[in-house]
């Protein structure tokens, strides 16, 4: 039968446990072991004959390194593939009987230690093939992911493995394009359009983050609820563990406990997606913060940017009247306020402010004189 070309990877991103990680890690150890034990037991004569190296090599192999079987034979053909070529990164091959998809949010894999529950994330498709089997796991700088060779049964565009800009990056480019610079820079535009698509742009991130933010809170709950259901699972079994063994059922109590270590894996699992599933939550509360915060921002700058201009096209009414020698620095005071976005305050102002940091002072000295003659008395 022809071997099947994929077109397409898909990759799956692991987040595994202390133990978990510890499993993959010994699983990759024992494979590497593997080859140099395969490169020591044969010579240029036996060649690399898979039937050759099965003969030789496989029962010999599972005793020392305790690799799963079907790893093994595996192995085996990687090695006969690809004798004398380093792998880099390190990688072991897979297929259905060494990994399976438990669900939405988590896998299974065997290792040396067991079969082992790992979650995982959907990290997305890329164009290209793997090698000459299904799927393979690979390790990079401590992280672990899984490739699957796949042919998308859709004809759509491919898209690069990649995350999608988060919430609060665009949150945080929102905030910078509302920067006084940033909208001064919009040289020959009309600065109260560009105030008010940025507005249209604010409220349309918020109906995202408020999107976002009823996704993670319906999967927080899903995912607790869940977690409850087999807590109370294990619970039930503490019973029926004492009850087989108060009758002399080891047998029965064995595969209670057996049960009760499945479960306890599912919950470690489930665990690691719930705080991810907060975490999400977080950074969408975060999120729509920011963008009403922003939003009240917006909103006072576009009233500020609109006096500003009410008040230089009144300046600008009575400019012809008279010219009179302050005219300079009101033209100066004019630019600012244009730049700026906030009015220049006229005398009247000034003297009002004038006058409350006088009082303030005076006040803050009577309080200062009243606490000295406190503390001598």
């Amino acid at each position: 039968m022809a071997q099947t070309v994929h077109t397409s990877i898909l990759r799956y991103d692991l987040s595994p446990d202390p133990e978990a990680k510890q499993a993959l890690d010994e699983t990759f150890a024992a494979y590497g072991a593997m080859f140099t034990m395969l490169d020591e037991m044969l010579t240029e004569e036996n060649g690399a004959n898979l039937v050759t190296l099965h003969e030789l090599a496989y029962e010999t192999i599972r005793e020392k390194t305790g690799l799963p079987a079907r790893l093994v034979t595996l192995g085996l053909r990687d090695f006969a593939s690809n004798r004398g070529h380093p792998i880099s990164p390190a990688r072991l091959p897979l297929d259905e009987k060494l990994f399976s998809i438990k669900g939405p949010a988590s896998l299974s894999l065997a290792t040396v230690r067991g079969r082992i529950i790992v979650p995982y994330d959907v990290a997305g498709y890329s164009n290209g093939s793997i090698n000459i089997f299904a799927a393979q796991l690979v390790a990079s700088n401590g992280a672990y992911q899984i490739d699957i060779g796949v042919t998308p049964h859709a004809n759509r565009r491919e898209i690069n493995i990649m995350t999608s800009e988060g919430i609060l990056s665009r949150v945080g480019r929102l905030i910078a394009g509302l920067a006084n610079a940033a909208v001064d820079k919009a040289e020959g535009a009309n600065k109260i359009a560009v105030i008010e698509q940025a507005l249209r742009d604010i409220d349309s991130a918020a109906d995202e983050a408020r999107v976002d933010l009823g996704k993670s809170r319906a999967e927080e709950y899903r995912i607790q609820t869940r977690r409850s259901e087999i807590e109370a699972d294990r619970r039930a079994l503490d019973d029926k563990i004492r009850t087989a063994m108060s009758a002399n059922r080891d047998d029965l109590a064995k595969a209670g406990v057996a049960r009760q270590i499945d479960l306890e894996a599912q919950l470690a699992a489930l665990d690691n997606a719930l705080s991810a599933a907060r975490t999400q939550l977080q950074e969408g509360q975060q999120a729509l913060q920011a963008i009403l915060a922003t939003r009240r921002e917006a909103e006072e700058k576009l009233t500020a940017l609109k006096r500003s201009l009410q008040h230089l096209h009144e300046a600008s009414d009575t400019a012809a009247v008279r010219n009179r020698p302050t005219d300079g620095a009101a033209r100066a005071a004019a630019a600012v306020s244009r730049l700026t976005g906030v009015p220049s305050e006229d005398k009247g102002a000034s003297a009002e402010l004038d006058e409350l940091d006088r009082l303030h002072r005076e006040q803050a000295i009577e309080v200062r004189l009243a606490q000295l003659k406190a503390g001598q008395n």
